[in-house]
């Protein structure tokens, strides 16, 4: 996949995904929809198999959760590039893209978590932050939700995909009702994957 790509582009890159850090909450895999909604629906910067194989590939990968950000932005660099036949501009594109996703989606949270955390620590007996805390939760696991679902819905095709669908379902009542490694179920995924069913 091609695209034409300035560096106004690559700043917008960072902008957006800056703005996206302040809504991680509860991680930026959070943020995957509206990560989604620009990359691939708004600016055509990532295909949908892009999108998905980055977060795949990185949630499979030993290391942060982060590391799908990173995909992304080197995906949106190669392909600003002409992909992996660019040569070296196709490789240093993908470091800037790499560059821009990482410090937008690292540099604001970080701060703004610093700088509350220290706030609340001092402030932890007040109303406000105990409730702030408790409200929390639910918001954190719709985000997971719509996440799930917007990775399962990328294949676009309900007839025949109804066993990752099937998958999906599993592995949610799972992680609600047991205690069950992820890597277990990463695995199973992994295994029918590979075996064709899914």
């Amino acid at each position: 996949m091609m695209v034409q790509m300035t560096a106004q582009d690559f700043w917008n890159l960072f902008q957006q995904f800056a703005s996206l850090s302040l809504l991680g909450v509860g991680g930026a895999i959070t943020s995957a929809p509206d990560m989604h909604r620009f990359l691939v629906e708004e600016t055509h910067w990532l295909s949908d198999m892009q999108f998905t194989s980055s977060i795949a590939i990185a949630q499979a990968s030993p290391g942060p959760n982060i590391l799908f950000v990173a995909l992304m932005g080197w995906n949106v660099g190669l392909n600003a590039g002409g992909g992996l036949v660019g040569g070296p501009t196709a490789w240093a594109l993908g470091m800037l893209g790499i560059l821009a996703t990482m410090v937008g989606i690292m540099l604001p949270s970080s701060v703004l978590t610093y700088c509350a955390t220290r706030w609340a620590h001092r402030n932890r007996d007040l109303q406000a932050v105990k409730a702030f805390k408790a409200g929390m939760a639910p918001i954190v696991i719709a985000l997971l939700i719509c996440t799930g679902w917007l990775l399962t819905a990328a294949h676009n095709q309900p007839g025949r995909d109804w066993p990752l669908w099937l998958l999906t379902a599993g592995a949610a009542l799972l992680v609600w009702r047991t205690k069950l490694h992820m890597l277990w179920m990463l695995g199973a995924g992994a295994l029918l994957g590979g075996l064709g069913i899914i």
